[in-house]
């Protein structure tokens, strides 16, 4: 998906990177970070309801094994454990769906939408751990958004190693500024044990006069910083 914007194919592409349940979606902030010079354009904020997917006419105690994308899998753990089936993962949710067509020992975690289109029956729903379970996908584009009045601004960086509260410091310019934080998680950064990037949402635009003073400061004293777009932050879901 990513690579079909980056490459023209897609003038747009919608990946999810955190879920209510399961937290970050790792695969998605290690590419925004470190493999493609995408912007978030928008955010979409979706509540996730996980049916479970057989052949028709297959009842719950022929299943020896689930398909679906690991994230699903994860959303859905204590329901499998219960199950004792083994799991295996997909791309996506459509494609376990399509992976199990025919075999009557084999279930997916799916949409009802895919079970529509593959020939398959719903025979669980809403099998999610916890309810309400949300995912969070962002839009990805060449270009971010303008500025709207109510907008998010979501950037990464790394920090000095031979400066103690390196961390703090960059936070105190938020604070500071009076800037409220909606998100900050860590990250590997794939350059040694020990070694992390940071990923942090905070409400205001890039373009925002106190918003760009902040930006100067964490690029002045991270060696390296990353703005990963600007966008109308999601309120109402």
């Amino acid at each position: 998906m990513l690579g079909a914007v980056a490459t023209g194919v897609a003038s747009r592409g919608v990946v999810p990177i955190e879920n209510s349940i399961e937290g970050p979606v790792g695969v998605t902030l290690d590419l925004l970070a470190w493999e493609y010079d995408l912007c978030i354009e928008g955010e979409i904020i979706l509540r996730v309801r996980h049916n479970l997917l057989v052949n028709r006419g297959v009842s719950l105690n022929e299943i020896r094994e689930v398909y679906s994308h690991p994230q699903s899998l994860a959303q859905c753990r204590g329901f499998l454990e219960k199950l004792g089936v083994s799991t295996h993962s997909t791309p996506s949710t459509a494609a376990a769906a399509r992976t199990i067509m025919g075999r009557r020992e084999c279930a997916a975690i799916g949409t009802r939408r895919a079970a529509d289109i593959y020939g398959l029956e719903v025979i669980a729903e809403n099998i999610q751990d916890f309810d309400p379970n949300f995912t969070r996908f962002i839009v990805l584009s060449e270009g971010d958004h303008e500025p709207t009045g109510r907008d998010k601004t979501s950037i990464v960086f790394s920090l000095s190693e031979d400066k103690p509260g390196g961390l703090h410091e960059i936070l105190g310019f938020f604070a500071d500024a009076g800037v409220n934080l909606t998100k900050i998680e860590s990250r590997p950064s794939k350059r040694g044990l020990g070694k992390y990037i940071f990923f942090v949402d905070f409400q205001g635009h890039r373009k925002d006069p106190h918003v760009m003073d902040i930006l100067r400061s964490i690029s002045d004293r991270t060696p390296f910083f990353k703005i990963l777009g600007s966008y109308p932050e999601m309120t109402d879901y």
